[in-house]
């Protein structure tokens, strides 16, 4: 089986970009996408060290002449970056030209490319498939941070910008064949999945997944729009605490705001792949991070003392060697320290314990007047951010949409009394109904429907939970461990251009129970009961990092999945991406509040 690694994917292209250019002093073309797929992987500090000595963006007038330098041109196939590079050719400033393609190129593009190459400075024209951005081993997106438009329909171009990444990420993967699944009540859902079905039939001849195959692939297309909870919750492990209370874009984490934070600490670099610290904490929870870095620090303290004793001339050759590895350390400690008194500072401030376990037990418990009671004090108290009562009424608003003593009309009277809630956020209660309500979802989200969710609930508060601020389950685990056992039903999630590929029979002999447990399709009289090795899901509309952590939980159990989506969301993102799908009249009897 191939390794669903996206990070040694998109590492591989550009070891092979930088080699193929031979042993000469290099510079590196990018455009403003690519720059960011590249960073998000690679250290310059890694890149100079393979010859590479300047970067430059094609869209950026750089410097007039290298013809000394080869040029590496990494670029996405659009319109702006051909024409860009069809003047660069036209007056060459480098000696030679590799040229690499994210995703397929048009013929007509290379002919423009070779018709302005009057100087023969080309040497190579090839499509490298990393048209994406890979964050962690098994966690990509596009970097779109608006999906929807007006009634959640497709924009033609974010639509090809979408298959096009999907292309790329399964060619970097090396997918030759793969089923494709998507969510039925989702109309994006199911033309991003026909489209991705369609291009890749057409350019590429690939198969749909033999199910027999022993590294049978699904492609999951899923809408945000099924799960608009964990998007709203406030988190407490590390990457995701870090995203949800200061930001996270394309690895860089902004500290300026930091009260009496110095000058070289505004902006930090939080990349698992050169962070040892960042990479072993990923997961940790808010508790944990702070045992960690206090063990971070004590280690620090040794290494110091230890620096500080130099009396021969052997101590001053092992602090000369050790010195790069002393200098890392200690930037380590003072970006994580920096970091997790932050944490903790908005933690204290913003009584987030306090809000977030109100955010858990309305989501994942059912006593509906004492949440009533709890939003309501919180509504009341001043260290409570605006946007914490948002979050509150939406969350209230989903859970009880068809509670006969619904209060969320109510509530968001109440909170207009003593807050100045902007309109924008005024907007988004408004909203948040219209995008992720009952009559959109097809899921149970709530597991209150049926009984075979009633009793999955109920057995999950038997086991009770080991952390109240954890209880949330996101609706992605639920699906793809539905998918696993071959139970996620095909009438829901259908397949591209084939019906009923997929058996949706709960029951099976001891044989076939034998056979799902070494992994082998489920054989039945008439059709397979599809067990897939490896799922690739793509959420429309974005995804988190609570997400995240459940698909590394369910890797390191032995699953093979690759999450991603348009965009890694907080909630101050996930806002201006559910107002982009159209706020509904304020004439709704049901959000018909007006400030006293």
């Amino acid at each position: 089986m191939t390794n669903l690694n996206v990070i040694e994917a998109t590492r591989f292209y550009i070891n092979r970009m930088i080699e193929d250019a031979g042993q000469s002093v290099k510079g590196l073309v990018m455009d403003k996408e690519t720059a960011s797929i590249v960073s998000m992987v690679y250290a310059q500090s890694e890149i100079l060290q393979k010859e590479v000595f300047l970067f430059e963006r094609i869209d950026v007038a750089g410097q007039k002449s290298l013809k000394h330098l080869t040029a590496i041109c990494f670029l996405r196939p659009t319109e702006d970056n051909i024409q860009a590079l069809v003047r660069e050719l036209q007056e060459p400033k480098y000696g030679s030209y590799f040229i690499y393609f994210t995703n397929f190129v048009e013929l007509n593009d290379i002919k423009s490319i070779a018709e302005a190459d009057e100087y023969e400075c080309v040497r190579v024209i090839q499509e490298f498939y990393a048209d994406y951005v890979a964050i962690n081993p098994h966690l990509y997106s596009l970097n779109i941070p608006i999906t929807y438009e007006n009634n959640f329909l497709w924009n033609d171009q974010l639509l090809r910008r979408t298959a096009q990444g999907l292309v790329s990420l399964l060619l970097s993967l090396r997918k030759k064949s793969a089923t494709i699944r998507y969510q039925q009540s989702s109309n994006m859902a199911k033309i991003l999945a026909e489209r991705l079905s369609n291009t890749l039939r057409r350019q590429l001849d690939f198969a749909s997944s033999n199910v027999n195959a022993p590294d049978h692939t699904v492609v999951l297309i899923v809408d945000r729009r099924e799960d608009a909870i964990t998007p709203l919750l406030n988190q407490w492990t590390y990457q995701a605490m870090v995203h949800e209370l200061i930001g996270i874009k394309n690895n860089r984490v902004n500290l300026s705001q930091v009260p009496g934070i110095t000058k070289e600490l505004e902006e930090v670099v939080m990349n698992a792949e050169y962070d040892e610290f960042y990479a072993d904490n990923l997961y940790s929870n808010f508790g944990e991070i702070a045992t960690n870095i206090k063990r971070l620090m004590e280690h620090f303290q040794e290494k110091h003392k230890s620096q500080s004793k130099i009396e021969s001339i052997t101590d001053m050759k092992s602090f000369v060697e050790s010195y790069p590895q002393f200098k890392k350390l200690s930037g380590t400690v003072s970006k994580h320290v920096t970091i997790v008194g932050e944490l903790s500072r908005l933690v204290g401030i913003y009584n987030l314990l306090d809000l977030s376990e109100t955010e858990q037990n309305l989501v994942c418990q059912s006593n509906h007047s004492e949440i009533v009671q709890k939003i309501k004090q919180l509504i009341q108290n001043d260290k409570i951010r605006d946007e914490d009562i948002v979050r509150l009424i939406c969350l209230y608003a989903l859970r009880y949409e068809h509670h006969g003593n619904n209060e969320t009309n109510a509530l968001l009277r109440e909170t207009l009394k003593c807050r100045q809630l902007s309109e924008k956020y005024i907007q988004f209660i408004q909203a948040i109904l219209n995008y992720g309500g009952r009559k959109f979802r097809q899921a149970d989200l709530f597991n209150t429907q049926n009984s075979m969710a009633i009793t999955r609930q109920f057995i999950r508060g038997l086991k009770g939970v080991d952390n109240v601020y954890a209880q949330h389950i996101p609706l992605i685990r639920d699906l793809l461990e539905q998918l696993l056992r071959g139970k996620l039903k095909d009438n829901l999630y259908p397949s591209v251009g084939s019906k009923d590929r997929i058996q949706s029979n709960n029951y099976y002999t001891t044989s076939q129970q034998t056979q799902f447990q070494q992994g082998q399709p489920i054989k039945y009289r008439s059709s397979l009961f599809i067990i897939p090795s490896e799922i690739i899901v793509y959420v429309v509309g974005g995804i988190t990092y609570e997400e995240s952590y459940h698909i590394h939980m369910m890797n390191k159990q032995g699953a093979r999945i690759v999450l991603g989506g348009s965009y890694i969301h907080n909630f101050a993102s996930f806002v201006d991406e559910v107002l982009a799908g159209g706020v509904p009249s304020t004439s709704n009897e049901f959000f018909a509040v007006k400030r006293r």
